[in-house]
């Protein structure tokens, strides 16, 4: 698990800033995480501090990223 904040859905893609500075967009989010967490509609999410797991599927050429779980802080 990583330290992340929610930052947007935006075109498809929710957006992360991670501890370190890294930004990344991830396409996909387990279906038992957007039951718990309306990324897409609740603006009070954005700005908040998550703890989070997440996949890397694909190969080098076609990667997607997957939000696998959320916990807030």
């Amino acid at each position: 698990m990583r330290t992340a904040v929610f930052k947007s859905y935006k075109n498809g893609y929710y957006k992360f800033w991670f501890d370190n500075g890294d930004e990344l967009a991830f396409e996909e989010v387990h279906p038992r995480v957007l039951k718990q967490f309306d990324l897409k509609n609740d603006k009070s999410l954005i700005d908040k501090n998550f703890r989070i797991t997440f996949v890397e599927d694909g190969d080098d050429d076609d990667v997607i990223y997957r939000v696998e779980s959320l916990k807030p802080l």
